[in-house]
């Protein structure tokens, strides 16, 4: 049974007892019944909406489906210009959410590159715009590289 038949049927049970409304209990229950039934009118809308936009979000879904099978197809992806990670790369998750990524800026091309621990550890990746060889080497870092690292970065972008 539906929220407004439910209504519907208190309705006619509060009208059917003949509830005297000039007492305060009856003032209290007629008012408990109004206000119950703008709530089941609002959470019918709200429904409706929830509804219409499920259906919405399953078509949206649908049509970029499409667009995913027609631009990537059964291929693995590959940008193009650059040796890129495809998706059976076990070297590097990049959906674990567990790994912390990092900035790097390459000192060529000027590009700024995310990282994770996992390619830190490699020692070194070529630059994705430019092919740069970028090494890493944190071993021997204190805290203060890291800070003037930071101080770098921020009287570079002034």
């Amino acid at each position: 049974m539906k929220l407004t038949e439910k209504m519907s049927y208190l309705k006619g049970l509060m009208d059917g007892l003949e509830i005297d409304k000039s007492t305060k209990e009856g003032r209290i229950l007629a008012q408990m019944s109004e206000l119950m039934e703008d709530i089941v009118l609002y959470v019918d809308d709200l429904q409706a909406q929830v509804d219409e936009l499920t259906e919405l979000c399953e078509i949206l879904d649908e049509d970029l489906g499409e667009v995913e099978e027609e631009i990537y197809g059964d291929e693995d992806f590959n940008c193009g210009n650059c040796d890129c990670f495809d998706d059976e790369d076990e070297d590097y998750d990049f959906d674990s959410d567990d790994d912390e990524l990092y900035e790097v800026t390459c000192p060529t091309c000027r590009d700024t590159i995310l990282i994770d621990e996992g390619m830190i550890e490699e020692g070194s990746i070529n630059c994705p715009n430019c092919d740069e060889l970028l090494e890493f080497d944190y071993e021997n870092l204190t805290i203060e590289d890291f800070e003037k690292a930071e101080t770098d970065d921020i009287s570079d972008n002034e």
